[in-house]
């Protein structure tokens, strides 16, 4: 008996005899396989979620063109789609209005710090006042926290506060491409008058006089499409009836704490009664450019939404505006955003806008279908401020709520907008639209916090997380990839920690990857195309039945099966075998080879030596075998026990 298998265990030496022929060279008779007992797959559910549009409410995506610009006597709650999408402002804060508040005295502002006299206290300067504070609590900690910001930013935030309030807000938002800046730049033909901070910048509002997002399709070929959706995206997108309703003075009229940055002291408004805070313009037109460029760039979808809420929060660095200035601007520009996405009449536009984006791009990065994506991440840290994944969802999350509580019930059902589906059309081109309703159903923030509960759920959208696939599986969820069409049709990957009682069922020809920490419990069936794992628990805590396609291991840790694992014929379990045991599985059920291919790749610079011996699979149990077993640069004789599966290597 050899060295090796001395250290195996009695049990194994006397398996590795008894199956001695049938493995010799890692093949098996098939018709003996056939003989092999093979357990049904995990039950699918009838029951597939869904996610309703909310019943009895007006949907923003079908009223967008009633927020028209004009007198706020003509711009209500009940006129108006953009005023009546943050309404739940009116908890905190009762607007004066000609029609309904006249009389009405001047704002309560004791609750503020350091309220300055006058005209500072929100009342304008024809001295009537602009409404009454209902909760002096959240609009308190509304301008606190402004003056916390104020107080405490560092000089490179003072002076990125500076550039994203005067350049043009599309301009602002690309470098969130990363490694892509340059190249659309290029192809958008953008250009900034803003390129320094001008030394009398403390005396003198600079303002930009480049193209913001750029040049359109009258003047530009090979981008213009591009640069025309973006510029859509805007229609009847304007933040000023809200503005003009609602009528919250800036941070800086409340308190003479906030320290507005010195370089935008010329910039504020000398007429208060005009100037509302609520909500952010700035905020809303970058998050809807970036929710543009993040559709027709989806593999840079997680970065630029990121890049659209830290422009956002820089409003308040700048003193500007307040944290509920900056989430209603977030709200109604991912609304605005939706609505002309989701308008049919421009349908062909993001189509060809799509194309184009990627034929350009690709043509001046020197990248294919296949290497985009990879290009497209090919910064770090030095050169890309988004490269970090988890800073990102950290920062993005913070940037969600802006350091409130939730004030409200915690646990209302989560509500997906009409039309919301649609922002994740390029990100997940596999899913249907009422799959990745259901992806913003089980991502979405839960409720309670302030402004973000209104009636259609655009506050409690998280795109961020919602880029990371299903939050949760309720019932069956049956996917469908295409590796033949490239991008994330051929490869995906969802970082979500997915729970549930349901049932994942991957079809066709592409690789989706899981990543999350998950539980979900129904099981994953494999009837084509490769499921890989890129975490420990990957498959949650159910069944893995492998029918038709691949079942890929990865290479960062040993991953668990928690229930059954069987694999039919003409399938192939692929093991990336790390150093210290990464890429092995291991699995709490029972175990039933009916053939297929076990093939064993090695990763982490991981090379071993003729003669070892790698202990691949546990089980709880195990029944039948592989056809055939296939070991990267060696020949494998396999040895198979109650309760394992191991190769004795040979070069």
């Amino acid at each position: 008996m050899s060295k090796n298998l001395q250290l195996l265990r009695p049990s194994v030496a006397a398996a590795f005899i008894a199956f001695a022929l049938a493995a010799c060279g890692g093949n098996v008779d098939e018709a003996a396989l056939g003989q092999v007992s093979v357990p049904a797959a995990p039950a699918t559910p009838s029951f597939v979620d869904s996610a309703a549009a909310p019943a009895g409410v007006a949907a923003f995506v079908d009223n967008i063109a009633t927020n028209q610009r004009g007198d706020a006597r003509y711009s209500t709650l009940a006129t108006n789609a953009g005023v009546r999408l943050v309404a739940p402002y009116l908890d905190y804060w009762k607007p004066l209005t000609e029609i309904v508040d006249a009389g009405v005295s001047a704002p309560a502002v004791g609750s503020f710090p350091a309220v300055v006299p006058s005209t500072a206290t929100g009342v304008p300067t024809d001295g009537s006042p602009n409404g009454t504070i209902l909760n002096a609590s959240v609009l308190g900690a509304n301008i606190q926290y402004v003056v916390t910001t104020t107080t405490n930013r560092t000089s490179a935030q003072a002076d990125a506060a500076y550039y994203d309030d005067r350049r043009g807000k599309g301009y602002s938002v690309t470098d969130g491409m990363g490694p892509l800046t340059a190249s659309w730049c290029t192809a958008a033909q953008q250009t900034t008058t803003i390129t320094s901070i001008p030394a009398d910048a403390t005396s003198v509002a600079y303002n930009d006089s480049g193209n913001n997002t750029g040049v359109g399709s009258t003047s530009n070929g090979t981008f213009g499409k591009v640069v025309d959706l973006i510029n859509t995206l805007g229609n009847n997108a304007s933040t000023e009836p809200a503005k003009r309703f609602y009528k919250y003075p800036r941070p800086f009229r409340w308190s003479s704490n906030v320290v507005v940055v010195p370089t935008l002291v010329p910039a504020e408004s000398t007429t208060p009664a005009t100037d509302g805070g609520f909500i952010s313009g700035h905020t809303a037109e970058a998050v809807r450019d970036a929710v543009g460029m993040a559709y027709v760039v989806p593999e840079r979808f997680q970065e630029m939404l990121s890049r659209g809420l830290e422009l956002g929060e820089n409003r308040i660095v700048a003193g500007m505006h307040s944290p509920l200035d900056v989430i209603g601007g977030r709200m109604l520009g991912i609304a605005a955003a939706a609505a002309n996405l989701y308008d049919p009449a421009n349908a062909t536009l993001k189509s060809d806008a799509y194309t184009q984006a990627h034929t350009a791009l690709m043509s001046l990065t020197g990248t294919s279908a296949t290497t985009f994506n990879a290009f497209a991440h090919s910064g770090d840290t030095s050169n890309d401020r988004f490269a970090d994944y988890t800073t990102n969802r950290t920062n993005f999350l913070r940037r969600m709520t802006l350091s409130f509580s939730q004030i409200g019930a915690t646990n209302a059902a989560p509500i997906v907008p009409k039309g919301a589906e649609v922002l994740l059309e390029t990100r997940f081109p596999y899913l249907d639209a009422n799959q990745r309703r259901v992806v913003l159903k089980t991502t979405e923030m839960s409720s309670g916090y302030p402004l973000m509960d209104d009636a259609e759920g655009w506050g409690r959208l998280n795109l961020f997380a919602a880029a990371d696939g299903y939050g949760a599986f309720n019932g069956s969820v049956t996917i469908a990839m295409d590796a033949s069409k490239g991008g994330f049709n051929a490869a995906d990957t969802w970082r979500n920690a997915i729970s549930g009682t349901g049932k994942l069922t991957l079809q066709g020809s592409g690789t989706l990857t899981l990543a999350g920490t998950n539980t979900y419990s129904g099981g994953t069936e494999v009837q084509g195309g490769t499921v890989r794992s890129a975490s420990a628990n990957a498959f949650g805590s159910g069944d893995v039945y492998l029918g038709s396609g691949t079942v890929a291991i990865g290479s960062t840790q040993a991953v668990v099966i928690a229930g059954k694992y069987t694999q039919l014929q003409n399938t192939t379990l692929e093991l990336n075998v790390g150093p210290n045991g990464q890429g092995v599985l291991h699995i709490g059920g029972q175990t039933t080879l009916a053939g297929g291919t076990l093939h064993v790749k090695f990763a982490g610079g991981y090379t071993p030596k003729s003669g070892d011996l790698l202990n691949l699979i546990s089980t709880g149990a195990l029944s039948g075998r592989f056809a055939n077993i296939v070991v990267d640069g060696f020949t494998a004789t396999p040895t198979y026990d109650a309760t394992g599966v191991h190769v004795h290597l040979k070069s």
